[in-house]
């Protein structure tokens, strides 16, 4: 089997298209001897070149009937993104950075939160993501919007992420690249990949180092990532990636503004936007990743293919974080609480299934049966810390005293397991079904080892969906879809009740026009339902209990188009009425409307010479915690010079340099970023 990816399979009956890689493994292959060549990123065009890979099929996005966004590298690296939340602005439904520069990854997918639900290569990252991913070692970004508990098991209803990480490849090459920009922003990286063995193996190895400082005063970042990848070909039956990387961070997380003087006004005056509200001596976020697992692929003589991957993953993360509580009465003055933490988990994961193709170009059955386990376990201690109080006019900082004895210390161990079973069935040229049925059991341990508390929560769900998608014109492919989504909650409420699990349901009706693989628009109404979500119980202080209900209703429009004449597009548009019922009152950091835009053109068709990109950004007002942020419109642009292996690139962010917030908290609201720039040059061999 070919180390190179899978490519797109072409417009034909879907039958030929699921068995394409089920017959090239009953087949002897053929040897051709490929002309060497040089691969260049930036020449590949925006809409998706092949496969979804969360989909755990070789179904193209345009016959699949679910809302997917892929963001892929030509986008990414046309905007020169630096993080996951500047690649998922492209997405139409997703609000990102919520939490603002934190050093981790938070977003919002169809009204709900999902920054749990996190994979990579398919595989859930952990059960807390407190490390925030380094969009460079990705391939593409796919967003899965809606329930996927079918294939993934207890993933928040919104949506899940699957980041696809680089892979090596079968031609020699690779890449050198330095950027600089505002805030400091320096950064050397470097892609490089070698096939030897005769063809028959290849590594690849992706590695970045980073330093940057922050638009508000006293924070800043560092970054070293490295990711070795080896892939084997064991003959025409089997392949075998290995998958590794190792992460550091250290970092001072962004505070946000007190309210007052932010979204509230002040008898005082609006505040800086560059206000630090910690500590400057507090001690930064340190954290280390690394992950080890593998891919392994086997076709068998009878037509069942085998998919396994599995993954091991360690994190380790230290740091001090300074909270607003609130202003005094003269409006300036803020109190402030800090803790001291120490997190850690260990996370193992697995998936395994089969596949299979039965029947003929008149009707085909595509069977999946798989298999998936996680644990993972994790552990939180904490230290309270003083900060004085704090003028935000004129700000003194008093240090950040800590005390030695913890205030928190807690373990916890999450074990789950599921079994899956998906049948994708094709009459003719037009009608497709897609039926699944999946069960769950999970076990949830935590331990208070202060107070010598224990706690077991067990539970099962079986859970499930349905789609239904028809051509009604060469490319235009309408469908009707349902699915039901499963999440456990940990804890008891204030009678020592075990929580119920959360359950979401959401019925879809969508298009997909496909012209050819040029572009693909897709266009989606939804209505989505949230049950048993956790909050703070307002009759009993330091429990939670179950909400009733959380919904969410909208509609979502996506293009990613490579036009005439060296012009490519995406845009995203979404309407989202996020409701909570129980509350009366809307969901917080959901806009009503938002959008984005992106649009590059080459000056010649072969991607040589001159090139420019221009876009804009937009969401409407939002609900806070009691208060509204205002609706906000950025415009971004880039202009390049591409030849014989070089890349000069500018990009600007926010060029009007408005000011917008891009989400806010109980007690604080977070900055969006102001007018930021990158310069970055790149050398592809």
């Amino acid at each position: 089997m070919s180390l190179l990816p899978p490519r797109p399979c072409p417009r034909a009956a879907l039958a030929l298209c699921l068995a394409s890689p089920l017959l090239a493994s009953a087949a002897p292959p053929a040897t051709t001897e490929l002309p060497a060549v040089r691969v260049d990123a930036r020449a590949e065009g925006f809409p998706p070149a092949g496969p979804v890979i969360a989909t755990k099929s070789d179904l193209p996005l345009a016959r699949t009937p679910l809302s997917i966004d892929v963001l892929g590298r030509g986008l990414l690296d046309s905007q020169q993104v630096h993080s996951l939340g500047e690649a998922l602005q492209n997405s139409a439904g997703v609000v990102a950075d919520v939490m603002g520069r934190r050093g981790w990854d938070d977003f919002i997918i169809r009204g709900q939160t999902a920054t749990s639900s996190v994979f990579v290569d398919g595989l859930r990252s952990a059960a807390t993501n407190r490390m925030a991913e380094q969009t460079y070692a990705l391939e593409q970004v796919e967003v899965l919007k809606g329930p996927a508990s079918l294939l993934y098991g207890d993933v928040q209803p919104g949506g899940m992420l699957n980041l696809v990480s680089k892979r090596p490849r079968a031609v020699p090459g690779g890449s050198a690249e330095l950027a600089i920009g505002g805030y400091g922003l320096r950064q050397l990286a470097a892609d490089i990949g070698q096939p030897f063995g005769a063809g028959r193996a290849a590594v690849r190895v992706t590695a970045l180092a980073m330093n940057r400082d922050d638009p508000t005063d006293h924070v800043w970042a560092r970054e070293r990532f490295i990711a070795p990848t080896l892939s084997l070909d064991f003959g025409h039956a089997t392949d075998f990636v290995l998958l590794t990387s190792y992460q550091q961070r250290r970092y001072i997380r962004q505070q946000g503004l007190p309210l007052r003087g932010a979204v509230f006004p002040n008898p005082n005056g609006p505040l800086r936007r560059t206000l630090f509200t910690g500590e400057p001596t507090q001690a930064p976020y340190d954290g280390d990743q690394a992950r080890v697992g593998w891919q392994l692929d086997h076709a068998f003589a009878n037509g069942w293919r085998l998919h396994q991957g599995l993954r091991w993953q360690s994190t380790a993360l230290d740091g001090d974080f300074v909270t607003s509580e609130g202003l005094l009465a003269d409006a300036r003055t803020l109190r402030r609480g800090a803790r001291r933490q120490h997190w850690g988990s260990r996370t193992w994961v697995q998936d395994t299934y089969l596949s299979r193709l039965f029947g003929n170009a008149r009707f085909s059955q595509a069977l999946t049966i798989g298999l998936d386990a996680f644990r993972t376990w994790e552990w939180l201690s904490q230290e309270a810390c003083r900060p004085g109080r704090l003028d935000v006019y004129a700000p003194v900082y008093t240090g950040l005293p800590c005390a030695q004895a913890r205030i928190t210390d807690t373990f916890s161990r999450v074990t789950s397991g599921g079994l899956y079973l998906r049948d994708a069935l094709q009459w003719g040229e037009r009608w497709q079904l897609l039926l699944g049925l999946r069960h769950d059991r999970s076990r949830t341990e935590s331990e208070d080892r202060l107070r010598g508390r224990r706690q077991r929560n067990n539970h099962s769900a079986n859970t499930g969906s349905a789609a239904l998608m028809y051509e009604v014109l060469p490319g235009l492919r309408p469908y009707l879809s349902f699915a039901t989504s499963f999440t456990p909650n940990a804890g008891v409420d204030a009678f020592g009740s075990a929580f119920a699990p959360e359950q979401g349901r959401q019925v879809e009706l969508g298009a997909k026009y496909a012209l050819g693989d040029k572009a693909l628009l897709t266009a989606a109404l939804y209505d989505l339902r949230r049950r048993n979500v956790l909050q703070n119980d307002p009759r009993h202080e330091g429990f939670q209990t179950t909400s009733g209900e959380q919904r969410s209703r909208g509609g979502e429009i996506s293009l990613q188009a490579d036009l005439a004449d060296g012009l490519s597009a995406n845009f995203a548009y979404a309407y989202t009425d996020a409701w909570n019922p129980d509350a009366g009152k809307p969901l917080p950091n959901v806009p009503r409307n938002s959008g984005s835009l992106w649009l590059r053109h080459d000056a010649k068709a072969d991607n040589a010479g001159f090139y420019v990109g221009a876009g804009a950004r937009a969401a409407s007002a939002r609900s806070g915690y009691g208060y509204r942020m205002p609706g906000y419109l950025v415009l971004d642009a880039g202009v390049g010079w591409r030849g014989q292996g070089w890349d000069l690139a500018l990009n600007a962010r926010n060029l009007l340099d408005r000011d917008y917030y891009s989400g806010g908290l109980e007690r604080a609201v977070a900055v969006g970023d102001p007018r930021t720039w990158s310069l970055r040059l790149r050398y592809d061999y």
